[in-house]
């Protein structure tokens, strides 16, 4: 969430902010109207409330019974105004805080502006595309006749867009994030293991809702969210907390599966397991000072680069426009791996610097060693990796001529001496 007083103090800035976001910027006027309204009526409360706090003590003061009586009448009037104004106030403060908590955050200034994904600049490619001997397979083939993915086994289970992942299938996923997560541990990172639904404040303080609302996953009687990624939690966890400023930066890794309702068409995009309403995921999470975001960022885009690089998978760093940038981002890399079969890169991790917009929403703060007051933090958060698109380019990658797939060196001991994939 953004700081009202910027918005109040700089509204060219958060308008020159929606436009880079190809966004109306008709709602700071919005926000600047309704913050007026409500310093207007925080005015005329107070005013009021003062009133009557003098007359209540001159009323003890009185002896004129009558007089008293005509005083005490005009206060239980002044006292019902009040009330109509304060009910005013309340909802004129839930109105603003909505408006603002709609605004997406600020993108920093090294962020292109363009329009969609197709304006991210690559920042650099790791690795030559593959070459084989063979018509490479794509595994939406390599899966089933492997016995690794059961597309119908899916589909009779929950509908299209579900699969099965079967015998070697489900064991190579598995080693896949035991593997990440050990390494990230390796990395400096702390271990979690989240709740997998959270409630409805949470979802607010990651920046999930209102936004998001249309593509999560709810039950409404006991007011359970399902988390689309464990970013969720792993804000949620520090919501109204104050840290001290030595314990930052403060690095988490978490494994959970993620739910998403995505609205999604048939096409190349989606075939296979490239998109789903559930997928794992192996996250990243830092909580950190604001001078160090910048350098954090880079430190996190290496680390999901190591796990590309360990896996040998040909990958590449873009930069995402302002067209592509999440709504609670301020700058975020893409990291993508090259699938053989598929022929295409695919996104396995977004990594993004979200400055103190999570933090303002979740009320996490710091306290300065130097004894100040506290102040917000910045999170940032990243995959490191998404699965199942990691899956697919291992599989892809890693396939050989006789239609076998041979196992990745860093998963041979997480694999129960399997070391090629036959089926």
């Amino acid at each position: 969430m953004l700081d009202l007083k910027l918005i109040r103090e700089q509204p060219e800035l958060i308008r020159e902010s929606l436009r880079k976001r190809h966004m109306e910027s008709e709602v700071v006027e919005q926000i600047l109207e309704q913050d007026e309204l409500r310093r207007a009526l925080i005015l005329e409360v107070e005013t009021k409330k003062a009133e009557r706090n003098a007359v209540s003590k001159e009323i003890g003061r009185m002896k004129d019974a009558a007089f008293r009586q005509e005083k005490i009448d005009a206060m239980r009037e002044l006292g019902e105004s009040i009330s109509v104004l304060d009910a005013k106030l309340k909802t004129v403060e839930t109105e603003l805080h909505l408006t603002v908590a709609g605004l997406p955050n600020i993108p920093d200034p090294d962020v292109p502006v363009g329009v969609d994904d197709k304006d991210n600049i690559v920042v650099r490619t790791i690795g030559e595309k593959p070459g084989y001997d063979f018509e490479p397979q794509a595994h939406w083939d390599l899966g089933p006749r492997l016995g690794m993915i059961n597309f119908e086994a899916g589909v009779k289970l929950a509908g299209t867009r579900f699969y099965v992942l079967e015998g070697a299938g489900a064991r190579l996923e598995r080693a896949l994030i035991f593997w990440m997560l050990d390494l990230h541990i390796r990395q400096g990172y702390r271990e979690i293991y989240p709740p997998w639904m959270v409630r409805q404040e949470v979802m607010f303080a990651s920046g999930q809702l209102p936004k998001f609302v249309d593509n999560l996953y709810h039950d409404a009687e006991e007011d359970f969210w399902m988390v689309p990624t464990a970013e969720v939690p792993l804000t949620g966890m520090l919501m109204g907390e104050v840290l001290e400023e030595a314990a930052l930066p403060l690095n988490l890794t978490a494994y959970t599966a993620c739910f998403r309702r995505e609205k999604m068409s048939a096409g190349r995009d989606v075939r296979g397991i490239k998109r789903g309403h559930q997928f794992d995921k192996v996250e990243m999470y830092k909580y950190c000072l604001p001078q160090d975001s910048p350098a954090q960022l880079e430190k996190m885009v290496a680390d999901a680069e190591e796990t590309c690089r360990l896996l040998g998978l040909t990958y590449r760093v873009l930069l995402q426009s302002t067209g592509d940038l999440s709504f609670g981002s301020h700058k975020t890399y893409d990291l993508e791996v090259w699938a053989p079969g598929c022929q295409e890169w695919l996104e396995v991790s977004s990594v993004s610097n979200i400055g103190e917009f999570q933090a303002r929403r979740a009320n996490i703060k710091y306290r300065p060693t130097d004894g100040s007051s506290p102040r917000y933090l910045h999170t940032l958060n990243g995959s490191g990796l998404g699965l199942p698109r990691t899956l697919i380019a291992v599989m892809e990658t890693y396939q050989q001529a006789d239609g076998s797939i041979r196992v990745p060196e860093v998963l041979l001991p997480l694999m129960g001496g399997i070391e090629v994939i036959r089926g």
